[in-house]
């Protein structure tokens, strides 16, 4: 299961290391000297969280890779921002639909 997390390796300019991260458990972290390092690190840390979770009979996190997405969600802009893209849109000859997710996309 911890196979289908989403990982990610970074550079801390601060720590002057490797710093791996998982979305699901964003407030885990591992620091390295070496990229594969970090992903080692914050592989391990996971599988701990995760047993720790089901050993006390709490919920454990879904990976995102395994979440089913509806392709919608709402975001509230500032009414002239709103009309800018409106118009945008218009001008364009597309929806304002297609003209945001274009730009999302981008």
């Amino acid at each position: 299961m911890i196979d289908h997390y989403t990982y990610r390796v970074t550079w801390s300019a601060e720590d002057e290391m490797h710093v791996g991260l998982c979305a699901e458990f964003p407030s885990l972290s591992w620091l390295a000297n070496t990229p594969g390092g970090a992903l080692a690190g914050i592989r391990q840390v996971v599988a701990d969280t995760v047993a720790d979770l089901e050993t006390s009979g709490e919920d454990v996190p879904v990976a995102l890779a395994e979440r089913r997405f509806s392709g919608r969600f709402v975001v509230r802009v500032p009414p002239e921002v709103h009309r800018n893209l409106a118009v945008e849109a218009a001008e364009a000859g597309v929806s304002l639909n297609r003209l945001v997710s274009a730009r999302l996309a981008g």
